[in-house]
């Protein structure tokens, strides 16, 4: 669960009779801020604001509206638990996106905590992460806020951090491929692991299963050219086709990004990973 779904069942639990209210992008037209789904909650006329809609005048103008709402909606009438505000964000913000943004406002209370666990958690690409370097970790501090579910996977003990975030599986694997079976369908795979045999065996093992399954959109591989040029002939001699071996990314990471530390190689993958595989959080 996000850290901002987590501040809002916290504040929403805290809550004795007031409500919250909840400003979700309901549909948008045009060049807008956010996409449909994005959310904020304003809680009250000085409490604190949890997400956002995109900032800038849209926002500023929903968290007042949504103050003013609550202010004056009646808590006892079902019928004025939601109401819908259109915003046209040239004529009437004088934001130059120029689109056009549907918000809907929801009085929300801790008794609506369970629902929107299940509506505003985010949709979030399965990742398999084998390696837990120092790039692995600098990785997976990077993709926490990013809408990725985490499967971290090495063959040596003590190699995790003593805290994860909670939506973090590590996983030790002995052998490390051994993991590679058992991914969920669909993972993005990274491989990063301290060995170039561990590396071999991994890549192997994805590109069985997916030629098996087809359920692997994306295998990436850290290293040079000329590292993927040795695994590429001593895969094509385990029986891997010019098909199925054009379908490795490596090296990983945007092109043009050439910095070396652990901190920029996780940007640079993040990013690509955003471009291949993740849909909208």
């Amino acid at each position: 669960m996000s850290g901002e779904l987590t501040a809002l069942h916290r504040l929403l639990e805290g809550l004795a009779v007031a409500p919250a209210c909840l400003v979700v992008v309901e549909s948008t037209q045009g060049s807008v801020p956010r996409e449909p789904g994005a959310w904020m909650a304003v809680f009250g006329a000085t409490g604190p604001v949890i997400g956002t809609i995109g900032g800038g005048h849209l926002e500023w103008q929903a968290i007042a509206d949504a103050r003013d709402w609550l202010a004056v909606a009646p808590v006892d009438d079902p019928g004025s638990a939601t109401r819908l505000v259109r915003h046209a964000l040239g004529p009437s913000l004088g934001q130059c996106c120029g689109g056009v943004v549907q918000v809907r406002l929801e009085r929300v209370t801790a008794a609506d905590v369970p629902a929107l666990r299940q509506r505003l958690a985010p949709r979030r690409q399965p990742l398999a992460l084998f390696g837990g370097g120092h790039v692995g970790h600098a990785l997976a501090r990077v993709l926490a806020p990013l809408p990725f579910a985490l499967h971290w996977i090495d063959s040596r003990d003590g190699v995790f951090p003593a805290e994860v975030p909670p939506d973090v599986l590590c996983e030790h694997s002995e052998p490390v491929q051994g993991a590679v079976p058992t991914l969920a369908a669909g993972s993005a795979v990274l491989v990063m692991s301290f060995s170039h045999a561990e590396d071999l065996d991994i890549v192997a093992a994805c590109l069985q299963r997916r030629r098996m399954q087809g359920d692997l959109p994306f295998i990436g591989m850290i290293g040079s050219r000329t590292k993927w040029a040795t695994f590429r002939r001593r895969l094509a001699e385990r029986g891997f086709s010019d098909a199925e071996l054009a379908g490795v990314t490596c090296p990983i990471g945007l092109p043009g990004i050439t910095g070396k530390a652990p901190e920029v190689i996780a940007v640079a993958v993040a990013a690509q990973l955003l471009l291949q595989v993740a849909e909208p959080g």
